[in-house]
């Protein structure tokens, strides 16, 4: 096993990740007896959460979806899956995806992540153990099988191997946009529609940085190649398609805030 893949191990976790509130190495001693049961509903921890970060190879599938923003100092790559804090359009408060829409990594990866050990120059994989996913005794699924992690275990351990991978490649991404001066900062707004048809005034709903289109059409000709055969022009152009959907979401919440406060 290289020295930077991903192992099981007891060494201590530090940090802290989205959705993460109990990180734990995953451990025989401790975990032998968990394992999980099947179900269609398995969200429910993320059903508050507007919005989430995504991989920028994430980008083509999940542009059909959400809006695709850069946030941060870091100009980190997210999801947009709701307008506010403790809104999600996407998934139900009992943990069920909507139909047909795209799970990005983060979420699929849960309750699984790996934890950087510097000292040892390598990758833990920790469970957070504060997961209501978890079962003792029987289970569909085992995290461990005659004292070996199982193949369930074993296709995770891979899963969060892989998403690593995909994290330094987006990255990468997000250092040639940057290194390019191609970020803007935009805003997302909508017009109220108060009584008698009468239009209000236009409403911030965020803001965020995105690829400036004006920006990109203005590199040099050698500059546009690279893009193009580093894989990064695609990504782009996803990214500044998915932008429309704001428009989409936007309708959307605003129907079900109706509908609830007609509810009472």
């Amino acid at each position: 096993m290289a020295a930077n893949d991903p192992v099981l191990g007891a060494s201590p976790v530090s940090g802290q990740v989205l959705f993460y509130s109990q990180p734990e190495p995953l451990d025989l001693s401790r975990h032998g007896n968990l394992g999980m049961m099947v179900t269609d509903r398995p969200f429910r921890f993320a059903a508050k959460q507007h919005f989430i970060p995504l991989h920028a190879g994430e980008f083509g599938p999940a542009a059909v979806s959400y809006p695709i923003i850069f946030a941060g100092a870091d100009h980190a790559p997210l999801a947009v899956m709701g307008l506010s804090t403790g809104e999600n359009m996407f998934i139900s408060e009992d943990g069920l995806y909507r139909s047909g829409v795209y799970v990005p990594s983060f979420i699929r990866r849960y309750p699984f992540v790996g934890a950087k050990d510097d000292q040892a120059g390598r990758t833990i994989v920790c469970i957070d153990r504060a997961s209501d996913l978890w079962v003792e005794g029987p289970a569909d699924v085992k995290l461990f099988e005659n004292g070996q992690p199982s193949e369930f275990t074993k296709s995770c351990i891979e899963f969060c191997s892989q998403f690593d991978t995909d994290r330094a490649a987006s990255d990468l991404f997000v250092k040639i946009l940057t290194d390019l001066d191609l970020f803007e900062t935009r805003q997302a707004t909508f017009t109220p529609r108060l009584e008698n048809n009468v239009l209000g005034e236009p409403q911030l709903v965020a803001e965020f940085f995105a690829v400036s289109e004006a920006k990109l059409k203005a590199l040099p000709d050698t500059k546009f190649v690279e893009l193009k055969e580093n894989g990064a022009l695609p990504l782009i152009y996803a990214h500044m398609t998915s932008l429309y959907g704001w428009e989409r979401l936007i309708s959307e919440t605003l129907t079900r805030r109706a509908a609830q406060a007609a509810a009472g």
